[in-house]
């Protein structure tokens, strides 16, 4: 078992790295490397796409990398390889991004990126912190996770499904916020899961568990 986690000048992958390497080490799952090579995509079992900072820098250095988006789209879309997308890489499964200017996404979970847009003014964007998350939905990857677990966040914009029952989970900011949506063998958390402790660990070693 092999899990790649893409490395496209995206974001410090570190501690992303050390989390899935400790959860696979503990389930059993094989190995766990990051890597910028499209041969690599091909060559895993399971692909990871992180990302921090803008929907469409991320997306134009994602393109830049010789033959990612091809490889990314046949292992995933036509060979059915799981896939977690992790905050801007969870964005991406969307059809599109509305984050300074229209972005085309993978178009797995139909629907927009948005901006959030709190009810109270006094709540700041960026949506930056710890927030409980509400669940919305049965999935593999949320074995032992429940509504009040706790996630940590760093983001302005947000996933809005067109279809409710591909959000699988949402929090609340002065309005729902996407946290979690999951179509077929992709799924994708806004939140770092890395960084939230044990339900975060827990949604990392459900994932290299998952044989969907």
């Amino acid at each position: 078992m092999r899990t790649v986690l893409i490395d496209y000048d995206s974001g410090n992958l570190h501690s992303a790295e050390k989390a899935f390497q400790r959860m696979a080490s503990e389930v059993g799952a094989g190995s766990v490397i990051v890597s910028g090579e499209a041969e690599e995509v091909a060559r895993a079992d399971r692909i990871v796409l992180p990302g921090d900072g803008a929907y469409p820098s991320c997306r134009a250095a994602l393109a830049a990398h010789p033959g990612m988006i091809e490889a990314i789209t046949e292992h995933v879309e036509t060979k059915g390889k799981p896939f977690m997308g992790i905050c801007i890489g969870m964005q991406m499964m969307s059809t599109l991004g509305r984050e300074h200017e229209d972005t085309p996404g993978f178009g797995w979970v139909p629907g927009e990126v948005v901006p959030i847009a709190p009810s109270d003014p006094s709540l700041k964007v960026p949506h930056m912190g710890w927030n409980d998350l509400v669940i919305d939905g049965d999935h593999p990857c949320l074995t032992g996770v429940a509504t009040g677990d706790h996630a940590y966040f760093v983001h302005s914009y947000h996933l809005a499904c067109a279809d409710p029952a591909q959000r699988l989970a949402h929090v609340d900011y002065a309005g729902e916020v996407t946290a979690i949506v999951g179509e077929g063998t992709r799924f994708g958390t806004q939140f770092h899961p890395e960084k939230s402790q044990q339900t975060g660990l827990r949604i990392i070693a459900n994932f290299l568990r998952w044989a969907p």
